[in-house]
């Protein structure tokens, strides 16, 4: 597909559509990373249920690893706009 050849309403669109893709692969490896790192960190014994330890420990992990994602996404998304402002 030749996109410089595409009028600009099926640009938009196509363009949307990469950042849905784009969106829900970040959430997927958000949800996936997640789950390895605190289950590696939390979870000693596994079995068929959390102790309440583990349970705490999983919702803390999570917390602070989505609190750590979203000011990486925040940093970068700034930095992201500063350099496209020094490129304008």
């Amino acid at each position: 597909m030749d996109f410089s050849k595409l009028d600009p309403s099926k640009k938009d669109e196509v363009m949307d559509q990469v950042k849905q893709q784009l969106a829900l692969a970040n959430a997927q490896e958000l949800l996936q990373k997640i789950s390895e790192k605190c289950f590696k960190k939390c979870i000693t014994k596994p079995g068929t249920t959390l102790d309440s330890s583990e349970q705490r420990c999983v919702a803390m992990c999570m917390d602070r690893y989505m609190d750590s994602w979203n000011l990486v996404s925040r940093t970068f998304s700034n930095r992201l706009q500063k350099e496209a402002g020094r490129l304008s």
